[in-house]
Parts: structure tokens; C-alpha cells; sequence
């Protein structure tokens, strides 16, 4: 039955599932990461990203307003009038109590009696009034528990906070823009002498060709970490130390093996009538590589980049060893989301906005330029 026209295998089914679940699997962490970075800390808190446009039911513990600068004397009582929302908020209160452990004691509208006349109404808009004697209402505040529904809401403020909240050197902003000039001449470099090493090694004839292919293949498996020590002494002995330069050159050498090896097999595969004919023509090495070998190789030259922009990009080991961080001037956005998880560790909304704002980069590089990955990666794996 598998094959008649009209129906499909069973392997072509698992392919198609199995495809539908990776793209699941990718893309709703990712939705909702974009969510929780425009929601408020107290939504994320009450309810998943999925549930972001329903309202939500939130546990609340606010204190009234203080009863030494705000009670208004009325007879032989003093009363303590306000509201525990902000201005403008659509909060709506269900129940609420005055103890941790009768947090629903009481439905919104009706009045509490705290004893010895003292007493606390609290209407569902968040409106309260607290009445007493002089010695009932001073001192500390009451404290309610207040299970109120909230609407949705998104803001910007997180973003706002993200970017442009600190000192102009420890900011997202200023992280974003390091990470641009880490990264565009960490993947431009490594292109322009991965993309010369390879025609040499396809079509030009020179002793100890295949050597250096056997190398550059046995570099493919060298671990990073092996290299990182020896290289940072290495830089510091000819006087690069840390920088930007340094962290060039680190990911220059450490991308190198997989570009060349890229680019070698696809350039290999290019018609070989093309090469020869433009020799008979006269041309040079350099005017075949430049005006025939490149445009056509331009599958393999994005698909390199893009491997390469996504790995840079989103590097923190080479950055740390490479970077100078003590000042803040050279921070990373990786490492910058690090001192968020280490300072504002319960400030989910600010940690998923840093976290999206990172992404987001790599996301337009990858969609821009996905067309080409899966030609260059299969360059020269078919001849």
C-alpha cells in the first residue's frame, strides 16, 4: 500500500510528526518568553504566559495607608480612609481577612470587627476605611490579605528598565552594542581568510595540500577549552592581552577549521569548465576567486556566517577569558544576564525581557539567512 500513488509511508508521516514536534518544542519557549517580557511582575507570579490574556487571580498583602500622618479625627473615633490600588487600576477584590491564616474571612464589601470597637471595611474597588480609638489607629499600619482578579496587561516598562536603567556601562543597551562589535568582526574575519584558505586548497596544486586538508579536518575535534589558557598566554606575550582584538582573534582561530572545511567542500564542487575556461581566458587565481568562485559560493559563505553570528553571539567562556569585565565596558550581554541572575534573581520580568533582547538578534539573522543553511550545509556531501 506504500506504494500507491496518492498515499503516504509510514516513515513520511514520522518525519512530518517528528518535525511538528521539534518546531513545538522550539517555538513555545520562545513565544513565551516574548510574553512575560511585556507582563508585570505580579502576573507572572499568578498565572503561566498561556493565560496572559485572561484575567488573573492574585494572592495580594498590602498594608493600609499610615494611620500617624493620614487618620482624619471624627468624634471620639479616628479613621484611616484610602485605597490599597493605584489610581486608574481595574483590580477587583474577591475576599479578603486580616490573618495569614483566614485570608477569605471576609467578601469584599463587608466590615471586620478588630475588637474594642475598632473596625475595617474594604469594598472590592480596594477602597477601605479603618475606624478606632487614638490608640487602635497609630502606630503600625493593618495589614490586609486580598485575593483580587486583575485584567491583563502588558507594558513596556520592562524593557524600559532593561535597556536603559544603570550607569552607561552596566545597562543592557550598552551590553548590546559590546556584543555587536564582538560579534561582526568575529564572523566577517574568519569568512575572508576561511574563504581564500579554501580555493587554495580546491583548485590550487601545491605540495602539502593534502596534509593541511588531514589538519584542518583534526582541528574540527580539538576541544575549546584546551586552548584557551595556552592561547590567553599566547596573547598576552606578544602584547594583545584582553580586548576586543584579542577576542577577535580567539574566535577567528577557533572558528577557522569548520569554515575552511565548509567552504573547501563547496567550492570543490563547483563546475570544473568554469575554472578552466577562465584560465584559457587568461585570468589569474585572484580575478577567478573573486569574480567567479565567490558570487557562487555565496550559499556556503551565509550558512558559515550563520553558525558562526550564532555562536559568537551567544558566547560567554571565550568573552570571559578574553574580556576585561571589572569595569563594565567591555560586558558581554551573556555575562550581563548573568550579573542580572546573580543580582535581581526574583525579578522574572526583567530577566525574561534581558533574555528576549538577546535573542532577538540571532532570531533576524537566522530567518533573514535560513534559506541558505541547508544548501551550504550539504555543500560537497553529494557528488
Amino acid at each position: 500500500m506504500a506504494s500507491i500513488a496518492g498515499t503516504k509511508s509510514s516513515l513520511t508521516w514520522a518525519v512530518h510528526i517528528s518535525t511538528v514536534v521539534l518546531v513545538a518544542l522550539w517555538l513555545f519557549p520562545t513565544v513565551g518568553l516574548l510574553v512575560s517580557s511585556f507582563r508585570t511582575a505580579d502576573q507572572i507570579s499568578a498565572s503561566g504566559w498561556w493565560k496572559s490574556m485572561f484575567p488573573s487571580e492574585q494572592n495580594l498583602v498590602i498594608r493600609v495607608a499610615d494611620p500617624d500622618e493620614n487618620r482624619v479625627q471624627q468624634g471620639d473615633f479616628y479613621v484611616v480612609a484610602g485605597n490599597l490600588f493605584d489610581a486608574g487600576s481595574e483590580s477587583v477584590i474577591s475576599v479578603w481577612g486580616t490573618s495569614s491564616r483566614a485570608i477569605d474571612a471576609y467578601a469584599a464589601g463587608e466590615t471586620a470587627d478588630l475588637g474594642d470597637g475598632e473596625t475595617l471595611t474594604l469594598e472590592p474597588d480596594g477602597a477601605y476605611i479603618w475606624s478606632g480609638n487614638d490608640d487602635q489607629i497609630s502606630g503600625r499600619a493593618q495589614r490586609v490579605f486580598a485575593t483580587a482578579k486583575s485584567p491583563p496587561k502588558f507594558t513596556l516598562g520592562n524593557y524600559a528598565e532593561t535597556l536603559f536603567t544603570g550607569s552607561s556601562t552596566d545597562s543592557m543597551a550598552k551590553a548590546f552594542f559590546n556584543t555587536l562589535t564582538v560579534t561582526i568582526p568575529a564572523t566577517i574575519i574568519p569568512i575572508m581568510i576561511a574563504a581564500f584558505a579554501a580555493y587554495a586548497l580546491a583548485w590550487m596544486e601545491f605540495p602539502g595540500r593534502a596534509l593541511l586538508i588531514a589538519i584542518i579536518v583534526g582541528l574540527l575535534v580539538v576541544p575549546l577549552q584546551l586552548a584557551l589558557i595556552p592561547l590567553l598566554k599566547l596573547h598576552l606575550s606578544i602584547g594583545i592581552g584582553k580586548g576586543y582584538l584579542g577576542v577577535w582573534m580567539a574566535h577567528t582561530g577557533f572558528g577557522l577549521p569548520l569554515a575552511i572545511y565548509l567552504l573547501r567542500n563547496y567550492m570543490i564542487g563547483l563546475p570544473r569548465d568554469i575554472i578552466e575556461n577562465a584560465k584559457v581566458d587568461g585570468a589569474t587565481d585572484f580575478q577567478i576567486f573573486t569574480k567567479i568562485v565567490l558570487p557562487l559560493s555565496f550559499p556556503a559563505l551565509a550558512s558559515f556566517a550563520i553558525f558562526q553570528f550564532l555562536w559568537t553571539w551567544n558566547d560567554l567562556l571565550v568573552a570571559k577569558v578574553f574580556l576585561i569585565d571589572a569595569s563594565g565596558e567591555t560586558t558581554v550581554m551573556t555575562n550581563q544576564i548573568v550579573e542580572l541572575l546573580g543580582t535581581r534573581g526574583g525579578n522574572w520580568e526583567i530577566l525574561a525581557t534581558a533574555a528576549f533582547v538577546s535573542i532577538a538578534v540571532p532570531l533576524l539573522v537566522f530567518f533573514s539567512m535560513q534559506r541558505f543553511l541547508v544548501r551550504g550545509l550539504l555543500a560537497g556531501s553529494v557528488k
